[in-house]
């Protein structure tokens, strides 16, 4: 015979407010591997620009409501309940979870170079309220170090670049293109500033050198600073930078081209032809950068010579690239045989110049 009274159903206890924001900000940092590595979804329906960019305007715009209702809410005591604390970790969970979705909603054939200017702002804005959660959590309310982490955190800043984000692919391109352009301008300004000086670590030192010289050698061995002999480039050094500046001129004029003929004969259905010209462009400036480093004492001429053989190599395939997609409507009147000419040049006054090291 049944128990005429059943037992009460246990009521589940809400974990404490602080204690469910970590928990959440722990979700959302696992949500970010799924948004690096998922694939576009499928759908019956046939992609509408304006709809996706204005989805996911409002999606932006909702995790930055809930992200201020959140901070006003726990910058402040008494702290929320564990019920209330609740429901608003409910909502932050929706609006970031609508604002993944909407951009795993991006199909592919929109452009690779467009998808990831798209992933990087949704990955800053999952990022960001994680980062949020973590400093409401540990840091005491109403206390000054609180309202400088909130002040300066990323999830506002990376809703408010949303409507930034170029809206299609030859615009994605135009904008990782102009992105690389300055990254190898700064490079070969930093090279020439030091060559100009002829002290390619000035300032590193200029602390040290008002201390006593004692203290000056014994400071300088314990943190690793060059030694003297270590500081300055040999005459064979300095003969060997000047191919290696204009190596890198020529990179920089290179992506200077290529931008120009983007912009002016890009066209925005040759998605994979823009991507095909802005992953191989991604490479010359990280190349670069390995050549700059190489050339600063003690030199090894050796290192010198192979990233310049690796700079030459993504810089002709690029050139390559470029000349066979539709952005370069007559490949025959072309400055790209100039710029590949140039770049041999430089190439083969590099490697007599370390013709002896590889001899040894």
């Amino acid at each position: 015979m049944a128990s005429a009274a059943a037992p009460a159903a246990a009521v589940p206890t809400l974990v404490p407010p602080l204690e469910q924001l970590r928990h959440l900000a722990v979700e959302l940092r696992l949500l970010l591997p799924r948004v690096r590595v998922g694939e576009a979804r499928g759908t019956v329906e046939e992609f509408n620009r304006e709809t996706f960019w204005r989805r996911f305007n409002e999606a932006a715009v909702n995790v930055s409501r809930e992200a201020t209702t959140l901070t006003t809410a726990f910058s402040r005591l008494p702290l929320p309940s564990p019920q209330e604390t609740q429901g608003f970790c409910e909502q932050v969970c929706a609006v970031i979870t609508a604002v993944i979705a909407v951009y795993f909603s991006l199909p592919k054939e929109q452009g690779i170079t467009l998808r990831k200017l798209v992933r990087s702002a949704t990955l800053d804005i999952v990022d960001g309220m994680a980062q949020l959660m973590e400093v409401l959590s540990t840091t005491p309310a109403q206390s000054p170090e609180n309202n400088d982490l909130i002040s300066c955190n990323s999830v506002w800043v990376a809703c408010q670049q949303v409507p930034r984000i170029p809206k299609d692919n030859k615009a994605a391109a135009l904008s990782m293109l102009t992105n690389s352009v300055d990254f190898v301008k700064d490079a070969h300004e930093e090279m020439e500033r030091a060559v100009e000086e002829c002290d390619p670590y000035c300032g590193l030192l200029n602390d040290s050198e008002e201390d006593n010289s004692d203290s000056h050698s014994n400071g300088d061995d314990m943190l690793g600073l060059p030694s003297n002999r270590d500081l300055y480039w040999s005459e064979v050094d300095q003969e060997l930078i000047i191919p290696c500046l204009a190596l890198v001129r020529a990179s920089k004029a290179c992506l200077k081209k290529i931008r120009i003929l983007v912009a002016e004969n890009g066209k925005k259905e040759q998605v994979a032809q823009l991507d095909d010209i802005v992953d191989i462009s991604d490479e010359i400036s990280p190349s670069v950068d390995d050549l700059a480093l190489s050339i600063y004492p003690p030199m090894c001429h050796l290192t010198v010579r192979i990233n310049s053989a690796k700079l030459v190599s993504v810089l002709k395939k690029a050139l390559e690239i470029t000349k066979a997609s539709h952005v370069t409507p007559q490949p025959e009147d072309s400055w790209i045989p100039l710029l590949m000419n140039a770049v041999d040049h430089c190439m083969n006054r590099i490697k007599e110049l370390t013709q002896s090291e590889i001899q040894l």
